[in-house]
């Protein structure tokens, strides 16, 4: 039985296997029958469409730079405008498809075709921190945007290459705008006006995570001055234009633009013809002290650095403000080199980069003294108070001196500023010190002359709308203590190894006992000389707040930002920062004592015939000493409209040195001829702050301001 079943068990297996490979011949069939049909969809039914797909890679996306907005004064006048540049650039993802031998080849050509060298062109090429790549030179932008490798070459440069494109793969010519500094009336305005230069990667990362589209990897960014402070306004936004390249780079056309929107105006309250006179005077007075032998030293003036501000008392507005040294600000246009970097950094030609009027730091000298008058009115002393203004102060075993050790006898206040009595005002500093900090512990004593310092903002930023200001210092009880504290292990190391030179004793003493606030700081504290140190702006702001009556502005450079139709879309207003809560008889009794140095104290000999009955300048010289310097020259100076202020480090006294050019300055504000005011010669008209905007026409041209603050056209 078993036996006979055994051939039906044969037959169900090849039945089986003949299933199976009927099975299998079905998968593969439908396998080959789904890939033709794929083929036949992709080559047939969706061919055009792959194949524009296939188009769509040899089409490059470009991004094109906006227009810069303008920068103009307060009479429209175009401090900062844009200039069509002719840039070549490469394109490093279809140069790397190259291999090295033609890449060199085309650099080479490049280089040649554009007056340059092979080096220089190919280190431009080259991402910053790859090997070889040289900071300064090599591209910090996305490494998928075209490189310039050179900019601002002639126009008919650009065309060849532009027209010989099969010689030039990988390469593009086209126009761009980059900055230009019309210079109205010759001004420079480097540090106000600042600088632009490529954006970073890190950067660009921070704009990519917070979906800023408004830069990319060749976007320029303002790096100092309102350039930096306004710049997502100035910048605008890209365009993007799309072209059509081969396998080989080559350009054949292009394949669209989106348009980009070009930058807003800023409108500042600079006047280019007040800046272009404070420049001038202030170079010039440098120059004349250069020139002019130290009594005391018997060299010549260093005359190093300076700085003059121009404010609008009313508002705080920035006039005119300059620095020296200064630099060439189209120094940056097109990328700056290596060498004339570390020109603006360099010590010995003066870091013509540091913007002296808001960021040198300087002791003020006898400029100091009305604020201590303030002081010492405010807490006790009456304006009827009389003090020896002899020749000397003795403090312990010192004798601190007046100027030339002049005597003037029992004095008041107003006297004591007309001269500029330093022993004067020694007595206060130490009757204060002696009343309330003689305990060298107590480093909250109270200081009333400390108190009124801060109070007219000393020791902090003014808030001024440019980036970078110093704040100053009030070297107070508690700033002596933090500095021992910093300092101490240093001076004491000095100290210990032998020597009896200035340094070492200094030293010595400084480890023992430099915590202590003395009798020496308080009156020297007094008179503005010491460890205090002042900004140009913190003093002009200050002077000016005694012509208002008390109010302390934050300086603003910005008036209005206009978008390119002429739309007024953000107006700056003037903003306090509080007030010196002076009694206003005090600042009144201030004021008529500063009238007086003008009429006939310390600044007086700079205003003979000047016509002082129309134009009330009141005035305060300084000269301020600090030890292996020469003096430092100071004018203060104010009237009801503005406030106006030079410093000369190492340039010698204060009227001796500012005098003639402080007189100057007035005089161009004014109109002023002689002894009188002539009408229509002011830099201002009206010698007023223009009270409205610009007007900007539809067609472009930008009109000076309608009418001035008393109502009457200007034109």
């Amino acid at each position: 039985m078993a036996a006979a079943r055994m051939p039906r068990v044969r037959a169900t297996s090849r039945q089986r296997s003949t299933l199976r490979l009927v099975v299998v011949q079905a998968i593969v069939l439908s396998l080959f029958v789904t890939l033709f049909a794929r083929l036949w969809y992709l080559q047939v039914l969706g061919g055009e469409a792959y194949q524009a797909q296939a188009a769509e890679q040899s089409v490059r996306e470009v991004v094109v730079q906006p227009a810069r907005g303008l920068i103009v004064d307060d009479m429209g006048r175009p401090l900062v405008a844009n200039r069509t540049s002719w840039v070549v650039t490469v394109d490093r993802t279809l140069l790397k498809r190259m291999d090295d031998d033609d890449q060199e080849v085309l650099l080479r050509r490049v280089a040649r075709t554009v007056g340059s060298s092979y080096d220089e062109v190919k280190a431009r090429t080259l991402l910053c921190g790859e090997p070889g790549s040289i900071a300064g030179t090599c591209w910090n932008g996305s490494p998928y945007q075209p490189v310039p490798v050179a900019e601002d070459v002639p126009q008919e440069t650009a065309v060849s290459i532009l027209e010989q494109s099969e010689d030039y793969p990988a390469v593009l010519a086209e126009s761009t705008s980059v900055r230009a500094y019309p210079s109205p009336y010759g001004i420079n305005a480097a540090h106000l006006l600042g600088y632009l230069s490529p954006i970073t990667e890190e950067e660009l990362d921070e704009a990519e995570a917070e979906q800023d589209t408004s830069v990319h990897g060749a976007s320029v960014v303002g790096r100092a001055g309102v350039e930096k402070q306004y710049d997502e306004y100035l910048r605008g936004r890209p365009g993007y234009k799309r072209v059509a390249v081969d396998s080989q780079g080559r350009v054949l056309g292009d394949s669209g633009e989106v348009e980009g929107e070009a930058g807003d105006t800023l409108v500042t309250s600079i006047d280019a013809r007040v800046q272009g006179v404070v420049e001038q005077q202030l170079e010039s007075t440098i120059r004349t002290a250069r020139r002019t032998v130290d009594e005391v030293t018997g060299r010549r003036y260093a005359a190093d650095s300076g700085a003059a501000v121009v404010l609008d008392v009313t508002t705080g507005r920035v006039v005119a403000m300059a620095g020296y040294p200064t630099y060439d600000p189209g120094v940056w246009v097109g990328g700056i080199s290596t060498k004339a970097l570390t020109r603006l950094y360099s010590e010995e030609a003066g870091t013509p980069l540091l913007f002296r009027a808001t960021q040198g730091q300087f002791a003020p000298g006898s400029t100091w003294k009305p604020f201590m008058t303030a002081g010492a009115l405010e807490n006790g002393y009456r304006q009827d108070s009389r003090l020896d203004c002899s020749s000397s102060f003795t403090v312990g075993n010192r004798a601190f001196k007046n100027y030339e050790s002049g005597a003037y006898g029992s004095i008041g206040f107003d006297r004591a500023l007309e001269v500029s009595c330093n022993t004067f005002f020694y007595r206060i500093g130490y009757n204060y010190w002696q009343k309330f900090g003689s305990d060298v512990d107590d480093v909250k004593a109270r200081d009333p002359l400390v108190r009124i310092a801060k109070a007219f903002g000393f020791g902090e930023e003014t808030g001024l709308d440019l980036p970078g200001e110093a704040s100053g210092r009030i070297a107070d009880r508690q700033w002596k203590r933090d500095y021992y504290e910093a300092n101490k292990d240093y001076y004491c190391r000095i100290g210990k190894k032998p020597g009896n030179d200035f340094l070492h004793r200094f030293a010595r003493e400084f480890c023992v006992e430099g915590f202590a606030y003395r009798a020496g700081d308080a009156v020297n504290f007094a008179i503005g000389q010491g460890d205090t140190i002042v900004t140009p702006l913190q003093l002009a702001r200050a002077y000016a707040a005694i012509g208002n009556g008390g109010t302390l502005w934050e300086p603003r450079v910005a008036r209005a930002i206009v978008d390119p139709e002429g739309k007024v879309i953000r107006e700056i207003k003037p903003k306090k920062a509080g007030s010196t809560k002076v009694a206003k008889r005090h600042l009144e009794y201030i004021d008529r004592a500063l009238k007086g140095v003008s009429e006939r104290g310390t600044m007086s000999w700079r205003l003979v015939d000047f016509p002082l009955d129309k134009v009330k300048i009141r005035s305060k010289t300084g000269s301020a000493e600090v030890y292996g310097k020469q003096s430092t020259s100071w004018v203060a100076s104010y009237d009801d409209r503005y406030a106006v202020v030079m410093m000369v480090s190492q340039g010698g006294t204060g009227s001796g040195t500012s005098g003639p050019a402080i007189r100057k300055i007035w005089e161009a504000l004014y109109g002023v001829r002689g002894d009188r005011v002539v009408a229509g010669k002011a830099a201002l008209p009206g010698a007023t702050p223009p009270a409205g905007l610009p007007v900007f026409a539809r067609d472009g041209e930008i009109l000076p301001p309608a009418a001035r603050k008393d109502g009457r056209s200007r034109r």
